[in-house]
């Protein structure tokens, strides 16, 4: 690798070549010299990264530490599916594997992650200045396996328990971030 792959800066003597530890493309120190913890791939110490993945190992560590817990400890709703009126009170939480949402109550569904096309967070409280909104519940839209057939369910917050409703809020704001940070790397892969 005679030049940097980022600058284009010819390696010499004086300009070293470094190596990003998780893409491991060479780099100039100009353009790698982000030291991130990358445990992954079983860096304990931060390692150096190019400003690429530096900013992807962050937000996956943020992913693990605060909206993995969140969503794998699971919230209550009132669902309900597709244009019914009836609603029914059930716990939803990711599995331990990660791959389903699975929804607990008089049923039992487990909707499996990669059959999720939508995610649209309810809010209210907005205001014109934008600010002060609240997360109320969501409408996720999937895919029935084996069947080209879109699926709608709503969550909403329950409004019985204070703390019940902060959990059920935290639980929106963890799968709000995830899904749009599930679109941000869906875009980089293409």
């Amino acid at each position: 690798c005679p030049r940097c792959m980022q600058c284009d800066t010819k390696f010499d003597f004086i300009t070293r070549k470094h190596h990003c530890r998780r893409c491991g493309k060479c780099f100039c120190d100009k353009c790698c010299s982000k030291k991130v913890p990358l445990p992954r791939m079983c860096f304990v110490d931060p390692v150096r990264q190019c400003a690429e993945c530096a900013l992807v190992s962050q937000k996956e560590t943020e992913f693990y530490d605060k909206q993995l817990k969140v969503l794998m400890n699971g919230a209550t709703f009132f669902v309900t599916l597709g244009t019914s009126d009836k609603s029914e009170l059930m716990v939803c939480r990711l599995s331990n594997n990660q791959r389903y949402l699975v929804l607990d109550g008089d049923s039992h569904y487990e909707i499996e992650i990669i059959q999720i096309s939508t995610v649209q967070i309810l809010t209210e409280g907005f205001t014109p200045g934008g600010g002060n909104t609240r997360a109320i519940g969501m409408i996720l839209q999937y895919k029935v396996p084996g069947s080209e057939e879109m699926m709608q369910m709503k969550f909403t917050a329950s409004e019985d328990f204070s703390s019940n409703k902060k959990l059920s809020a935290s639980w929106l704001a963890a799968m709000h971030k995830v899904s749009k940070s599930a679109k941000t790397y869906t875009k980089g892969e293409k």
